[in-house]
C-alpha cells in the first residue's frame, strides 16, 4: 500500500491505497502550509510548516494535530526534512532564516546557531518582502546525513557538514534562489537543484556546480526529482518566471525530462495544461515512478516520467486556484 501526503496551500491530503483505489481524507483545513515532511520508517508521523502558526505534527496518519516547538521554532515554518537513516532526526527552516534541528522525533528543538554570521547573509533577500528572506529549502545528504544542503530564499544555497555546528557559505558556481533540491543513496556526492536563476547540480558534494540549461526553455524552475532506480533520469518543473508559475490567472507551467547528459525535453504526455497550471511538484515513488501535484490534481508516471495518468481523487474546484506545497510518497 501507498500513503501519500500532498500539501496544497490551506489543506493536506491525505491519500492511502493504489492506482485505481484511493481513500483520500483532507487535513489540516484552512491552515498556510508552507511545506510536509514525513518517513518511510514512521509513516503514521507527518509533520507541516505553516505560514503563521509553527510545525502541527501527527503521529496517526494526520487523525490528530498538535503543535511542537513552541517557543523555541518561529511561528513562519518555511522548509522540514527527516534524516534518511533516523526518522526521529528532524529539521526545520523559517522565515526569517534559522535551522533548527530535533533529535527526539520534534518532541523538541534546539537552534543550529551561525547560519546569518555567513558573509553572504547581508544579501540575502526576498523580492516580494524585500525586509527578510526564509529558508526555502533543506536537503539531508543521504550518504553522510551530518550534511545538510540549506536553501535561502533569496540569495545563497549553503551546507553544514557537522549538523549544524558549522556552516559553509555559498560557492561561486552555485545557484542563487534554489527552490527545491533532491539527492539519491545511490549517487554519493550528487545534488539536484529547482532554482528561480536556472537548474544546476553537482557531482562533489556542493564543491561546485554546473548548469546544463539544453533544451530548457522555461528557466524558473520549481521542483525536481530523481528516479528511485535511476539517478540519470531527472525530472523537473519549470515556467517562464515567478508570475505565470504562481498566478492562477496567469499560469503556464511545464515538467521537463533529462537523462543522462541529453538535453532537457518536454514531458507533458497527460498533464493538463501547460495554461492554466500552476508550477506542480515532483516526487519519486518506486523504480521508474514519479508523481506530479498540480492545482488540476494528483498525476503518476510509471515510465520514467515519459507519460502521466491523472489519479482518482476529489477534487473540488478551491483546490485549482491553490499552489501546491509539498508531497511525499511512502
Amino acid at each position: 500500500m501507498t500513503r501519500i501526503y500532498a500539501a496544497l496551500r490551506n489543506a493536506l491530503l491525505v491519500a492511502d491505497g493504489e492506482p485505481g483505489d484511493w481513500r483520500v481524507t483532507e487535513r489540516l483545513a484552512g491552515e498556510e502550509i508552507q511545506c510536509v515532511v514525513a518517513a518511510p520508517g514512521r509513516p503514521d508521523r507527518v509533520l507541516c510548516g505553516t505560514a503563521d502558526d509553527g510545525v502541527y505534527r501527527s503521529s496517526n496518519g494526520g487523525e490528530t494535530w498538535n503543535r511542537v516547538g513552541e517557543g523555541v521554532v518561529g511561528d513562519r515554518v518555511t522548509a522540514l526534512a527527516v534524516s534518511p537513516d533516523d526518522p526521529d532526526e528532524l529539521w526545520a527552516g523559517t522565515e526569517p532564516s534559522r535551522v533548527y534541528r530535533s533529535g527526539d522525533g520534534g518532541e523538541t528543538w534546539a537552534e543550529r546557531e551561525g547560519l546569518t554570521d555567513l558573509p553572504s547573509s547581508s544579501e540575502w533577500s526576498f523580492p516580494p518582502r524585500p525586509h527578510t528572506h526564509h529558508v526555502r529549502w533543506l536537503e539531508v545528504d543521504p550518504n553522510d546525513p551530518a550534511h545538510l544542503y540549506v536553501t535561502v530564499e533569496a540569495g545563497a544555497l549553503v551546507q553544514t557538514r557537522d549538523r549544524g555546528e558549522t556552516w559553509t557559505d555559498r560557492v561561486p558556481s552555485a545557484r542563487r534562489d534554489t527552490h527545491s533540491m533532491a539527492t539519491h543513496p545511490d549517487a554519493p556526492g550528487r545534488a539536484w537543484a529547482a532554482a528561480g536563476d536556472g537548474y544546476a547540480e553537482t557531482r562533489d558534494g556542493g564543491e561546485t556546480w554546473t548548469h546544463p540549461q539544453e533544451g530548457l526553455d522555461h528557466r524558473y524552475c520549481w521542483s525536481v526529482a530523481v528516479d528511485a532506480d535511476d539517478p540519470d533520469v531527472v525530472l523537473l518543473s519549470s515556467a517562464r518566471g515567478a508570475y505565470t508559475a504562481h498566478n492562477p490567472d496567469r499560469a503556464e507551467t511545464y515538467v521537463y525530462r533529462r537523462e543522462d547528459d541529453g538535453a532537457w525535453e518536454r514531458s507533458m504526455d497527460g498533464l493538463p495544461g501547460p495554461d492554466g497550471l500552476l508550477r506542480p511538484v515532483l516526487a519519486s515513488g518506486g523504480p521508474g515512478e514519479f508523481y506530479a501535484l498540480t492545482n488540476r490534481g494528483p498525476f503518476r508516471s510509471m515510465d520514467g516520467g515519459e507519460t502521466w495518468m491523472r489519479q482518482v481523487w476529489p477534487w473540488h474546484e478551491g483546490y485549482e486556484r491553490q499552489t501546491p506545497q509539498g508531497l511525499v510518497v511512502l
